[in-house]
């Protein structure tokens, strides 16, 4: 088996055994992306927390929450307002799961 530094690859390595685990593990790899594209996104436009909360209407600690790794409750409608504040677009990619291969994308 080819060694990885993936934290996700080692955690499916370890605990994705089972179908119930591997699904944990992929919902929370999820949560980490949209955290980061979320912070990267807002960072790069050069805003704070509380800047893109004025923006879309909501609370600092709502931001802080989106960034968080651990938050779950990530919404289409709510990244489309982010997106939105911050002058971009959310894309949406199906990919194949053994090849990475890009099956569709919406814009």
């Amino acid at each position: 088996m080819k060694k990885t530094s993936n934290a996700v690859q080692i955690l499916n390595r370890k605990f994705c055994k089972d179908s119930e685990n591997r699904e944990k593990v992929e919902q929370f790899s999820l949560n980490i992306q949209a955290a980061e594209l979320i912070y990267e996104a807002r960072t790069t436009v050069g805003i704070t927390q509380q800047q893109l909360a004025d923006r879309i209407g909501t609370k600092q600690s709502t931001i802080a929450r989106l960034e968080s790794a651990d938050y779950e409750g990530h919404s289409l409608k709510m990244l489309q307002k982010i997106a939105s504040a911050l002058n971009k677009e959310v894309c949406i990619l199906f990919q194949d799961i053994k090849t990475d291969e890009t099956k569709l994308v919406t814009k």
